[in-house]
């Protein structure tokens, strides 16, 4: 699998002739919105065996060859130039596919409103082959221990036609925002959390749920080791069914760190209580913020080196969007940006005929445009190079895998790179 960029006057033609494949192949692989209206800086992903690299400036075999944890004379052999020869700058290499990592996937998918969209339940049936789990978000708590459910429609059913564990998502969720009230009750009061368990478990059999998973955000600080009596105690119980059981975890940096969406969520104690956690490493830049990556490869680095001194990597999932924003400039606070796809984001930069820039502290895509009514906007999204570095991350710290938020938004560069990077776990 080729990543391509488009520089300026590369047509799809030249580009498939380059790397022996055709313009049809390309075109169904990346559904490109715009065929006839590459946009400079616009990410590809060519469909061959394999890959090719061109020599760059202070480049060795041995440096080629390490970057692609390869032995440097298997290279030389595979390109047929001897080893001692100086390689020349533009020399095009041929890479063999690696070896595959073994991962697990997962993806939430949240209805909302009163039925669920076709097209929701069609990203669902696409992105099913190459999940380990199916998440519907969510299940909702409610102060008496009962549960509000989610639209599931055909959920189940998708999961269970593509051996996917279907994840039974619970958040402390209450008009659409998290509630530490909520989680007060369910934490504190038995009488409740009985009840609670007793529904959970109940709801799972009845639907086929067998990873339990808790989503509880904004919880009091004081609720931390609440928390942590809770999780050990349903445990126990979803093991009496033969249940995995996991939590999201908001992205800190420390043990210490404050603020009210981090203090509750005790690494090391979760690390040691359930099967594995979702960490959710996205929303540095978010829809109420200042324009930046959504999730620069630093800080996400920064979180899972925390982490991986609480818990083992085995249990620990990468969070990672499948959406970028739109914001308007200059910035306001207050104002919310729009939520785009990948494929939204090249529409929108071929629609104003901007070229697409990409940061590479952030390991992420970016461009400026301004709109028909004179305002400037900026927008970060991702692409095959981006989501490429955090698949190379979750390989070098040897982690569990990556879970998404949310399925829906079209990035089909995406699923492509999965195949080519990861032996997905299927349970």
């Amino acid at each position: 699998m080729q990543i391509h960029v488009i520089q300026r006057g590369e047509t799809l033609t030249g580009i498939a002739r380059t790397y022996g494949s055709t313009v049809e192949d390309i075109v169904e692989a990346n559904a490109i919105p715009n065929p006839n209206n590459l946009v400079i800086g616009q990410t590809l992903v060519v469909p061959i065996i394999g890959s090719f690299y061109w020599v760059q400036p202070g480049d060795s075999l041995y440096s080629i060859a390490r970057r692609f944890n390869l032995n440097y004379q298997e290279l030389a052999r595979i390109n047929q130039i001897p080893v001692t020869q100086p390689l020349r700058v533009g020399l095009r290499l041929y890479i063999p596919p690696r070896p595959k990592y073994r991962a697990e996937v997962n993806a939430y998918v949240e209805p909302r409103g009163t039925t669920v969209a076709p097209a929701l339940e069609t990203a669902a049936r696409e992105a099913a082959p190459y999940l380990t789990y199916l998440a519907p978000f969510s299940y909702q708590a409610l102060r008496d221990g009962s549960l509000r459910e989610p639209l599931l429609n055909n959920f189940p059913a998708i999961a269970e036609a593509n051996n996917n564990t279907l994840m039974m998502v619970i958040t402390n969720q209450e008009n659409d925002q998290f509630s530490d009230e909520l989680g007060r009750i369910i934490l504190n009061d038995m009488a409740v959390q009985n009840r609670f368990l007793d529904n959970i478990v109940a709801t799972a059999r009845r639907v086929g749920f067998r990873d339990i998973h808790f989503d509880f955000e904004f919880l009091r600080p004081a609720d931390r080791e609440a928390y942590n009596t809770f999780l050990r105690k349903a445990r126990d119980r979803f093991r009496q069914q033969g249940w995995l059981i996991s939590t999201a975890l908001a992205p800190k940096t420390s043990a210490e760190q404050q603020g009210a969406w981090y203090e509750a969520h005790d690494y090391r104690a979760h690390g040691e209580i359930v099967d594995f956690v979702v960490i959710m490493t996205y929303e540095w830049g978010y829809s109420g913020g200042p324009a930046m990556a959504v999730s620069p490869i630093g800080p996400v680095r920064d979180v899972l080196e925390y982490a991986l001194t609480e818990m083992p990597s085995n249990k620990i999932m990468m969070g990672q969007n499948l959406y970028g924003y739109d914001w308007t400039l200059p910035f306001v606070q207050g104002s919310v940006a729009r939520a785009v796809s990948p494929q939204q984001a090249i529409e929108i930069a071929a629609a104003n005929n901007v070229a697409i820039q990409y940061d590479a502290r952030a390991q992420a895509p970016f461009y400026n445009y301004t709109d028909a009514e004179g305002r400037r906007h900026e927008v970060w999204f991702e692409d095959a190079r981006s989501i490429q570095a955090k698949f190379d991350l979750i390989k070098e710290l040897n982690l569990r895998g990556i879970s998404y938020w949310k399925l829906g938004l079209s990035f089909p560069q995406n699923w492509l790179l999965i195949t080519e990077n990861f032996d997905v776990v299927k349970q």
